[in-house]
């Protein structure tokens, strides 16, 4: 733009409880970049011809949430190859020659608040459980394999969408029923909750967890409640947990640095202004 004022923003049906503007607000002030992250309600119908005003607007990029993911990637110009194989995107950035470009960093984001808050962890130390197929499902069962976990339980209530996601990534996908997540446990290296069960106002996550082996890392992608059930019950017996807020904050960035031109630090004070603090 030509008053050097930045601009990106998001953009979903709904918009109004995203708590992206906090986060990128709070970095545009912390390191004095003059820009603005504006949440925008776009409908499907609308989402095409939005997109392509927006770099008309000086836009540099946007995140993209619920209902939009899969759609905008067959708007962009290219795709990362992580874009791709998870089949969504979170992240446009409208490059110098007006090119489209969509990525998906919500693998990311959970890897990364993984290895902050479990520094020892690597994927290659065992199983994983992944709780839940929809579209984080696809992004953490795609990071983590790539990652070197030499497998993955994948239970899902409806077992055919569970099934989808075996043929989409292969044999190191193992499928089995939700009863059966009591088996799994004792040699569930990590244990992922990618599931909307738990989450306020949302139905509770009931699974038995006295199986469950203490040296098992525990992460729930939902962060309202910051510490859901599953969280409270696997620290209880002795499993290093790991909450969701980081995902959110962690796939944030890759983003924040494309459009602003500077890589921000995901880190305490981050979170409390999230959360509201």
């Amino acid at each position: 733009m030509s008053d050097g004022i930045l601009l990106a923003g998001v953009i979903g049906e709904p918009i109004a409880h995203t708590r992206s503007p906090a986060l990128h607000g709070h970095w545009l002030a912390r390191y004095g970049i003059e820009g603005h992250y504006v949440p925008l309600h776009v409908s499907r119908e609308r989402l095409h011809d939005t997109i392509q005003l927006l770099p008309e607007l000086g836009f540099s990029g946007i995140n993209v949430t619920i209902p939009h993911k899969e759609a905008v990637l067959q708007i962009a110009d290219s795709v990362t190859d992580r874009a791709a194989l998870i089949g969504a995107a979170n992240t446009l950035t409208f490059t110098a020659n007006g090119k489209l470009q969509a990525d998906n960093t919500d693998g990311y984001g959970f890897l990364e608040n993984i290895r902050q808050m479990t520094p020892d962890w690597t994927a290659a130390e065992g199983p994983a459980l992944v709780l839940g197929a929809g579209g984080a499902s696809r992004a953490i069962v795609s990071t983590l394999l790539t990652s070197g976990c030499p497998h993955i339980f994948l239970v899902n209530r409806t077992r055919a969408r569970a099934d989808a996601l075996q043929d989409h990534f292969g044999a190191r996908v193992q499928v089995a029923d939700w009863t059966h997540i009591p088996d799994l446990l004792p040699e569930t290296a990590l244990l992922v909750n990618t599931t909307a069960l738990g989450m306020t106002g949302k139905e509770p996550l009931h699974i038995n967890l006295d199986r469950l082996n203490p040296t098992t890392v525990v992460n729930d992608i939902v962060y309202t409640p910051l510490e859901t059930d599953l969280l409270a019950e696997a620290r209880a017996r002795g499993c290093h947990t790991v909450d969701g807020l980081g995902m959110l904050l962690h796939q944030a960035a890759p983003g924040f640095e494309r459009w602003f031109g500077l890589k921000p630090e995901v880190d305490d004070e981050l979170r409390r202004v999230v959360l509201g603090g």
